[in-house]
């Protein structure tokens, strides 16, 4: 049988994987450094505005900084947010990762469906066994009907 070619998915051996991630333009451990020096440069503004005799300059260059901080935490925590759609031995195996915490689904191949929840821009809605499990939120709307497509064919071909 001939492989098809995919869009969106990753073929390895017998294996084919789809990987969905939030699209984003700074990774945490450069989000960390970024922080580290804006940290540098505010204190060691506010250090010298507090040697000049301007008390306040300096509790709100902290008070700023952990704002600052728990926004970047945010970000970084759902930074890595994504699914993992796996097609292999026989199994569909569908990760769901949000803010640290892994929601897994699996699905024998043959009994899976796959289709729009409620319109051809919804998320795709995985179903089998009486369960059923939300793909797509990390692909463009538009694109979500294409990938439910890739995903059918990848079930009817392996």
């Amino acid at each position: 049988m001939p492989n098809p070619v995919f869009r969106f998915a990753t073929v390895s051996g017998q294996s084919i994987h789809w990987f969905l991630r939030r699209n984003c333009s700074i990774t945490p451990s450069q989000l960390g450094w970024a922080y580290a020096s804006l940290c540098v440069v505010s204190l060691g503004i506010g250090t010298v505005f507090w040697l000049q005799g301007a008390k306040l300059v300096l509790p709100f260059a902290w008070l700023e900084l952990a704002a600052v901080g728990l926004a970047f935490m945010f970000y970084a925590r759902h930074a890595t947010d994504g699914e993992r759609i796996a097609l292999q031995d026989g199994r569909l195996v569908i990760e769901h990762e949000h803010g640290g915490s892994v929601e897994r689904a699996e699905f024998p191949r043959h009994q899976v469906r796959v289709e729009p929840h409620a319109s051809d821009r919804s998320l795709i809605e995985v179903s089998a066994q009486g369960r059923s499990v939300r793909v797509g939120r990390y692909v463009r709307p538009e694109l979500r009907a294409a990938l439910a497509r890739e995903i059918r064919s990848a079930l009817r071909e392996t």
